[in-house]
């Protein structure tokens, strides 16, 4: 860990300093370590007790979710055309509106297109249903007018490459990045995860439970959900607005301003 934090080489384009990781980092090759051994440990009983259960992880800074406004999100909507916009538009949808990993997305399949649900398989194998409001709906109807036919075994795949092939999350990325740089919005700064955490900000600020964002969302613990509650800079607004005391403003004393001003004439 003295290694990582101090000497460990860091990318040459690292915007930081040429040596040490950041904590983030640190605590990623921790967790990878805290894994294995209780693999180890728990699962092939090749060790009888963890030696790194007791390991501390490095602290890490709480940052919130970065995220496009509604103004933004409609911004990168209008703004997709040319090549691959049914396919394209349809993607960034599902994305603002479902709110899904990227993951969940390039394995959807055909089948999981189920009237207005959407059968989803995310993490650790479980699966979910998302409802599809109007827009998806749109979007999906307009992507699979276009969509060619083929076979292999891709033929079930919902997005497609350029070759017929199930599309890729490097490709997704890439995609993504494009679009948004062709609405004016700095793509350096959002990314298709951005999206997600757009489409759970949009849920709650429009009055979702946090619960339901929960689910739609996929994410196992409450908590990792409610990190978004705290980006809602209305609802902040009208919490301040709604103290009592929020109308008290305190009135200069008149009186002793008037006797100080004739003490001094």
């Amino acid at each position: 860990m003295t290694y990582l934090s101090r000497d460990r080489a860091q990318h040459p384009n690292s915007p930081v300093s040429d040596y040490g990781l950041n904590a983030a980092s640190r605590a990623r090759k921790i967790a990878t370590i805290r894994s294995f051994y209780n693999y180890l440990t728990n699962k092939t009983h090749q060790l009888r007790e963890n030696p790194v259960k007791d390991m501390d992880s490095p602290k890490l800074k709480k940052t919130l979710p970065k995220y496009l406004t509604l103004d933004e999100s409609v911004q990168l909507l209008n703004a997709v055309d040319g090549k691959n916009q049914e396919r394209d538009s349809c993607i960034l949808t599902l994305f603002l509106n479902c709110g899904l990993r990227i993951s969940e997305l390039v394995g959807l399949n055909l089948t999981d297109i189920q009237g207005e649900t959407l059968r989803v398989l995310g993490k650790g194998n479980k699966v979910r249903i998302i409802y599809l409001n109007d827009a998806c709906q749109a979007a999906l109807e307009q992507y699979l007018a276009v969509r060619r036919p083929i076979v292999g075994r891709d033929a079930n795949a919902l997005f497609l490459s350029a070759r017929n092939e199930r599309i890729s999350r490097s490709m997704v990325h890439a995609m993504v990045k494009k679009r948004l740089s062709a609405a004016g919005i700095d793509a350096s700064q959002y990314s298709s995860h951005k999206l997600r955490h757009t489409a759970a900000t949009l849920m709650l600020q429009n009055g979702v439970d946090v619960r339901a964002v929960q689910e739609v969302l996929g994410h196992e613990h409450l908590n990792t959900t409610e990190i978004y509650t705290h980006v809602d800079n209305e609802g902040l607004r009208i919490a301040a607005k709604a103290n009592p005391l929020s109308r008290y403003v305190k009135q200069e004393k008149r009186k002793n301003s008037d006797d100080s001003d004739k003490e001094t004439g």
